[in-house]
């Protein structure tokens, strides 16, 4: 009953990783250019993306929607396998991300403020050596952020090679169209291997099944649209991509 559940929900769950794997990847990207900037992550961006268990963020949804489709999939292929795998080591990995922004935010600085305070030899030694802590605290913080960046960047290459089974998903064609930017901002110069790979050499297609997911649910205006920008697409009007 479950696996036929998962089955049923599948179109949902495929639109949904996209869709969150973006999300997260924007969020994620921003604190990581802050750190390599300032050598600094604000915990309360971590602590939202990810969640708690009665409360999940953008993070751990993510994570257990790629549970339910690729774990419960016995017909899926290596390459969903193991953009599953992918999808749940960023939450895992943030996870001790987030736990050593804590180290730093909380306690780096109280003992920047000890050591400017009167101490004795002793306590001045003391503070000086459980600083070290915090040091190695940031060492492993850069080793996190370089693993998470590696793993996004290897998710993208492994949704290339996953997503071309969906191409039929009308839930998918109206996240690409729906939000564009998002996917462009996300992919960058992958994007447009991202299109080729699904839709081939007829990217209209993307509209077209955008276009009946966006009717189906009572976006009329926005259905004609899309399907104009199709038939664009498709006479050479408009060249793929170049939106």
């Amino acid at each position: 009953m479950f696996r036929a559940w998962i089955r049923s929900k599948r179109p949902e769950f495929v639109r949904d990783i996209l869709r969150d794997f973006c999300l997260s990847q924007q969020v994620l990207e921003n604190q990581f250019r802050l750190f390599d900037a300032e050598e600094h992550l604000e915990f309360e961006v971590l602590r939202d993306i990810l969640g708690v268990e009665m409360n999940k963020g953008l993070l751990w949804r993510l994570k257990d929607t790629a549970h339910h489709l690729f774990r419960t999939d016995q017909d899926g292929d290596v390459n969903g396998q193991l953009l599953g795998w992918c999808l749940g080591y960023i939450f895992h990995e943030a996870m001790k991300l987030k736990e050593d922004a804590y180290q730093r935010e909380s306690y780096g600085g109280r003992f920047m403020q000890l050591k400017e305070i009167g101490l004795s030899f002793e306590e001045r030694h003391m503070v000086e050596e459980l600083s070290k802590v915090i040091d190695q605290t940031r060492e492993s913080m850069r080793r996190e952020v370089a693993r998470i960046r590696y793993i996004i960047a290897s998710s993208r290459k492994l949704f290339i090679r996953y997503l071309p089974d969906h191409r039929d998903n009308a839930l998918l064609a109206r996240l690409l169209y729906d939000r564009n930017n998002l996917v462009r901002m996300v992919f960058a110069e992958e994007y447009g291997p991202l299109v080729k790979a699904m839709y081939g050499d007829r990217p209209e297609l993307l509209y077209q099944l955008a276009s009946q997911s966006l009717m189906l649910g009572g976006w009329e205006r926005e259905a004609v649209l899309a399907e104009e920008e199709g038939q664009l697409l498709s006479s050479g009007a408009v060249k793929a991509g170049s939106e």
